[in-house]
């Protein structure tokens, strides 16, 4: 995965920013948050976007999966400051849409995450009040 470009690392491009604590046991032998930590704040942070959202994985709602995470690693993270982790939606199709996020720790992006999130049932795809949740909570290139 090639380094993010700048605009994916400033967290105010970001419409919904939660901050999270790091934890003892998210450290690495070398001292630094280590990866699955970080892809665990990541998913945290995705969870929390999807259910402000509504109707998701919920009663009532409607059922989709991950079908692809990747996380980029740019720098280290410590503990035990906390991360706050910036989330916007990316590319809106038929039945998938994607979803951006930064992680900071002390004003810098240490990570950057994109993930694919598909709709799995109603199988006519994403719901239109859904679809106008995600439009209305865009990651903000420009």
């Amino acid at each position: 995965m090639a380094r993010p470009s700048a605009n994916r690392l400033s967290i105010d491009r970001y419409p919904l920013r939660s901050a999270m604590p790091t934890r003892f046991q998210d450290l690495d032998p070398m001292n630094h948050l280590n990866n699955v930590a970080i892809a665990a704040l990541f998913e945290d942070a995705r969870v929390r976007f999807n259910r402000a959202l509504g109707r998701l994985n919920q009663p009532g709602g409607f059922r989709a999966v991950v079908a692809m995470n990747a996380v980029n690693y740019l720098a280290e993270g410590s503990y035990p400051e906390e991360v706050e982790v910036g989330v916007g939606t990316g590319h809106i199709g038929t039945r998938s849409y994607e979803i951006l996020a930064v992680m900071m720790q002390d004003g810098r992006a240490i990570a950057t995450n994109d993930a694919v999130i598909v709709v799995t049932d109603p199988r006519d795809g994403i719901p239109a009040d859904y679809r106008a949740a995600l439009e209305a909570h865009r990651f903000r290139p420009d």
